[in-house]
């Protein structure tokens, strides 16, 4: 059965792989003790097929992982969109999940702003405030009111280093496409518009570009 493999992930296991095979010309039984990290390591950039579910108002999850508590927060700064907080959907992603990123709705890409940072677990509130962050401004197809922008916060984490973004203000996304990932464990924030109304539970778990986050109004 082929497996789909992020681009970003065929460096890290062509190392892992030439490692493996140095490891078992050494030791049979070390060489089959790192073949688990070799696995994990393909397993780690998978890039399965996501179908988002049938309705242009539902606002899909960005990513693989387990809803942290809702809350309400100010939006980065850099994105200009205020100082009055939204509620904020946060998803922590451990180093077991899909960690392909996927554009929660259709909508342009107004603004990315990138903000270096430290490196807190991401499964901690302050992760948001102080880690590494890349945020996009996104808004809704058809949609010309700034209220209905989305922002959605790429965060690294204690051992993720690497934030990557494959798109550029003025694209235009479709609900569900692939937009950037995160390596070896990390965190992503959504901004909600103020009329969206929520359909999931803390502590959900949640598939990029399938679960239902939230329902679009108005």
């Amino acid at each position: 059965m082929r497996i789909p493999i992020h681009r970003e992930g065929w460096p890290f296991i062509a190392i892992f792989a030439a490692i493996n095979g140095a490891v078992f010309w050494l030791s049979l039984w070390a060489g089959a003790a790192f073949l688990l990290l070799t696995i994990w390591c393909i397993a780690f950039f998978r890039d399965p097929e996501r179908t988002p579910p049938p309705g242009d108002n539902w606002l899909v999850s960005p990513a693989d992982g387990k809803l942290l508590p809702i809350i309400e927060a100010v939006p980065p700064e850099e994105l200009g969109l205020g100082p009055a907080p939204r509620r904020r959907l946060s998803i922590f992603m451990n180093v077991f999940n899909v960690h392909v990123n996927r554009a929660p709705l259709s909508g342009t890409v107004l603004a990315l702003a990138y903000r270096p940072g430290k490196f807190f677990n991401a499964s901690f509130d302050k992760a948001s405030v102080h880690n590494e962050r890349m945020s996009m401004r996104l808004r809704p197809a058809g949609s010309d009111n700034p209220d209905n922008d989305l922002v959605v916060v790429q965060i690294a984490g204690l051992v993720a280093r690497r934030i990557v973004c494959d798109v550029n203000e003025g694209d235009r996304l479709g609900r569900g496409a692939r937009y950037g990932m995160i390596r070896f464990g990390s965190r992503l924030d959504v901004y909600l518009p103020p009329a969206a109304k929520i359909v999931i539970q803390d502590g959900s778990m949640t598939v990029a570009g399938e679960t239902v986050l939230a329902e679009l109004q108005g």
